[in-house]
């Protein structure tokens, strides 16, 4: 594999983007809008200018990796060469459905067409392709130049020569693949997704506070970060979002999502992306909200 492209400029895809183009791969980064696009680059650089200054990388390798990127609003152009296709929308079903079928259409007929969805049915996602056994998960952990782990999800049609590749090419990337078959939330967030869950419930019912809740956490089970700060970090709609897949896929009340979750999300309140979820976020600050309107 020679060219990818990156459908996506947000925090996951330009961080796919900026992964791959650090290890030679030419990339072409692909969203609706130039703003999104200036966005996605701009935060490439600042994440390149921290390595740099940590001496991992030098500016020759700065100066290669910018040169292997591209940008484009024109997804038709940007597919036209893409041996790996990697879409990373925002999590919603509707919209990935779109994307995969205009991908299906405009790649050629070899690519892989990968998504990086934390839960949606990668087999509903191949369902809309005319190449099922080529659609595969690539789930990249937040943030992606960083974090190792990436799990590799195989739709009910995924052939086995398309599992092995995006396994090994995720080795490539310096990242450690995990494969998991395609039920409702995969691995990662059918355990994560639960305990941030009980932890807005632990709340909601008034056994502690937040701060209370996450020092637990973090001082009795070792978690680099607490539940309540950890889903202001993912976004409470994406973590509602999830909920969601978990109790309309298992049908379980122990996957309902906690009223004051659903409270938060209409309210606009989304976490660190809106500057206020269960902590405010200012200037780089972090404080806790206190209110009673979560009780």
């Amino acid at each position: 594999m020679k060219n990818i492209t990156v459908i996506g400029a947000g925090t996951m895809g330009n961080g796919i983007a900026h992964v791959f183009a650090m290890k030679g791969f030419e990339v072409n980064l692909v969203d609706i809008s130039e703003s999104a696009l200036e966005r996605g680059m701009a935060t490439i650089n600042k994440n390149l200018d921290r390595m740099l200054a940590k001496e991992k990388i030098s500016e020759a390798d700065k100066a290669a990796t910018l040169d292997r990127l591209k940008t484009s609003t024109d997804m038709k152009s940007a597919l036209s060469s893409a041996d790996l296709v990697v879409e990373a929308a925002t999590e919603n079903l509707d919209l990935k459905l779109k994307i995969f079928r205009q991908i299906d259409e405009a790649a050629p007929e070899g690519a892989i067409l990968a998504s990086n969805t934390s839960s949606i049915s990668i087999t509903k996602i191949a369902s809309v392709t005319n190449r099922p056994e080529r659609v595969i998960g690539m789930h990249f952990m937040n943030p992606v130049p960083i974090m190792k782990l990436v799990e590799v999800i195989r739709g009910y049609a995924t052939s086995d020569e398309v599992t092995d590749t995006i396994m090994d090419l995720s080795k490539q990337l310096g990242k450690v693949p995990t494969l998991a078959n395609d039920y409702p939330g995969f691995v990662a967030n059918r355990i994560l997704i639960p305990m941030i869950n009980e932890a807005i419930y632990t709340l909601f019912e008034g056994v502690a506070g937040v701060e209370e809740i996450d020092t637990v956490m973090k001082l009795g089970m070792a978690h680099p970060m607490g539940p309540l700060q950890l889903a202001d970090f993912i976004g409470l709609d994406v973590c509602l979002a999830i909920c969601n897949v978990l109790y309309d896929g298992f049908g379980k009340s122990k996957y309902a999502p906690c009223p004051l979750l659903v409270n938060m999300v209409t309210a606009g309140k989304l976490g660190r992306k809106s500057g206020e979820g269960f902590y405010t976020y200012e200037k780089g600050r972090r404080e806790l909200v206190v209110s009673p309107s979560f009780c």
